[in-house]
């Protein structure tokens, strides 16, 4: 059961008198505003992930978690050891890899207000100060991309160096990334509001939402295989994922070939034009849910709940 540590009379007093605030006279919310909300969440996420620790340890830390992660399919795949997976490889170490942006960013829009409500215990101030919270949200996951691309950085060296994946500058198709990599990222974002969403109704095991997630779309994405190999109701489910198709348009750029036949009779332009319309109707869903959520969240006086179970 939910134990509130501020009555919901509280609650709303609090919510009255900043809107109380806003029609006597509060000058209006501007982009320069979220903008400053924006980088001041960024920062506060780079030191809330940075600081647990020396920076020696965390750089160790960052570099060995993703290395050893990717070892273990590594190991399978060469257990295996048939043709087939051996041609398969580049394009499962790099879907792989670039599927950490995914977790890392749905987890750090949403465990935000699990953070800020249960641990920190801010997260009502944080709606009263800031010019959006969901600024803010998107600010608080700027660490984990940074930290996520460190971590993608280093796999695609060790992977060119070690194990034979053909990875070089000179071969990245740059403009299909730079089309394709922020529409991806934009769609992990707005999955991540709906999550926030959830997670603001949600006691503090609601952390496993987020992996439940991650994990499904790691299987229906064609991650580390391809789509093909799914039932023909999953490769369905499979493809209205917006995701699937930032993962094999960023395979495409990486590697000019695409990963299995489910999506190869796709043309470039065809792959970004799905994500671009799927990216689109992610965030006109995700937006207005989040809101909706918000909402509910003030209507029973839960912004500032504390949960102990």
């Amino acid at each position: 059961m939910a134990v509130s540590q501020r009555t919901d009379a509280e609650a709303r007093a609090a919510e009255a008198h900043a809107a109380e605030a806003h029609a006597g006279g509060a000058p209006p919310i501007t982009w320069r505003d979220k903008l400053q909300t924006f980088r001041t969440a960024a920062w506060l996420g780079w030191q809330a992930e940075s600081n647990w620790t020396d920076p020696l340890l965390f750089a160790v830390y960052s570099l060995v978690k993703p290395l050893a992660a990717a070892m273990i399919l590594v190991v399978i795949y060469r257990i295996v050891g048939s043709e087939t997976a051996d041609a398969l490889f580049p394009g499962m170490y790099v879907g792989n890899a670039l599927f950490m942006y995914v977790g890392a960013l749905m987890f750090g829009v949403s465990w935000v207000v699990i953070e800020d409500r249960e641990y920190y215990r801010t997260l009502k101030y944080i709606y009263v100060t800031s010019s959006g919270i969901m600024w803010y949200l998107a600010g608080r996951a700027v660490a984990k991309f940074l930290v996520t691309t460190i971590a993608v950085v280093v796999l695609f060296i060790f992977g060119r160096a070690f194990l034979g994946v053909p990875l070089s500058p000179a071969s990245v198709d740059w403009g299909l990334l730079a089309a394709v990599f922020p529409l991806g990222l934009l769609t992990t974002v707005g999955l991540g509001l709906i999550l926030a969403g959830i997670m603001l109704l949600a006691a503090r095991h609601g952390e496993g939402y987020t992996e439940s997630v991650a994990g499904a779309l790691y299987l229906l994405c064609g991650v580390v295989f391809p789509l093909d190999v799914l039932p023909g109701w999953l490769q369905a489910a499979g493809k209205v994922i917006p995701l699937t198709y930032w993962i094999e348009g960023l395979r495409r750029a990486f590697l000019d070939q695409p990963f299995g036949s489910a999506l190869a009779s796709y043309s470039d332009g065809a792959l970004l034009a799905v994500l671009a319309v799927s990216t689109a109707a992610t965030m006109l869903v995700a937006v207005p849910f989040y809101r909706w959520m918000d909402r509910v969240a003030r209507s029973r006086g839960v912004l500032d709940q504390l949960t102990e179970h």
